[in-house]
């Protein structure tokens, strides 16, 4: 009910714009690689190498039965990867993002729990007042790591903090004994989690008792890929960039990608979509791609 057009038809209107759930993200790149090599095919052009394209699942919910489990099986193996091309995301201008890297993923609850009781007395050592005071604390951290983003920073390059859940509480005229709040962190490259996490923890207890940190879930950090004369790949990549005179902004990716799993096992990986004057409606209500765009992008 959100949308222009029926998210699923792939409806272009008279600007030739494609609106369609996956537009931008990602169906369209899976596209353009399948119709890039079947070029190359009719072309009958001979590669020193092999391309393989992998279409693996559960990508937006963290990978763990898709690529996380596909870079330890032996087919994986068997292909003897050198190099990876994954996502990357559109761009306002001509300058397209490429990603070599990427944040790592923390998410945790602040759980407290304290006295419960009729809603019309003033009771001590409530929850709400000690889950409050954390809180706090946190979004102050989130108020210094936005400051940077006005002083020109790139969001990649900082630590995005985010309380993304409420929970507690079953009824208005009774104080609730526990409650909770969920937060989504992506921690820039070289931060020390365990650090920032004794930090937290040291709130919890300065919050008073029966305040804790519960992690959810937390990343191994990666490694980014070179983008110098020791990356032979990135050479090439972006010399046929300049040929083509393609404008590239060479980034820390904001969110999270399956390119993490194969940079872990040592393999380089470089996230590129080629998808310019386009608005960033990944995720979004009428997400589209100009056919133009899409067929450049081949």
């Amino acid at each position: 009910e959100k949308w222009t057009y029926d998210p699923f038809l792939a409806y272009k209107d008279e600007q030739g714009n494609i609106y369609a759930r996956g537009a931008q993200d990602m169906k369209c790149v899976g596209i353009q690689y399948l119709e890039a090599i079947r070029r190359l095919k009719n072309n009958n052009l001979t590669l020193d190498r092999t391309i393989h394209v992998s279409f693996t699942p559960d990508e937006e919910i963290g990978g763990i039965l898709g690529m996380a489990h596909f870079v330890k099986t032996n087919e994986f193996r068997s292909m003897n990867i050198g190099f990876t091309l994954d996502e990357g995301s559109p761009s306002i201008d001509d300058v397209i993002p490429l990603y070599y890297g990427e944040r790592t993923i923390w998410q945790f609850y602040i759980r407290s729990t304290g006295n419960s009781g009729h809603a019309s007395l003033l009771h001590d050592n409530t929850a709400a007042e000690k889950l409050l005071f954390v809180v706090n604390k946190i979004l102050n951290w989130r108020t210094e790591e936005k400051l940077k983003l006005s002083q020109g920073m790139d969001i990649g390059d900082i630590t995005s903090v985010n309380m993304t859940v409420l929970d507690g509480g079953s009824q208005l005229n009774v104080v609730p004994p526990e409650l909770s709040a969920g937060f989504d962190v992506r921690l820039a490259i070289g931060t020390d989690r365990r650090a920032i996490e004794d930090i937290i923890t040291g709130w919890c207890h300065e919050a008073g008792e029966g305040v804790r940190l519960e992690l959810f879930k937390s990343n191994e950090p990666t490694i980014p890929t070179k983008l110098d004369d020791s990356n032979p790949w990135w050479l090439k990549f972006k010399s046929e960039c300049d040929k083509m005179k393609l404008k590239l902004k060479p980034s820390i990716c904001a969110g999270a990608s399956d390119s993490r799993y194969i940079r872990l096992i040592g393999i380089p990986a470089i996230g590129f979509s080629p998808m310019m004057y386009t608005p960033v409606l990944l995720h979004g209500h009428d997400e589209y791609l100009n056919e133009n765009t899409f067929l450049n992008g081949i």
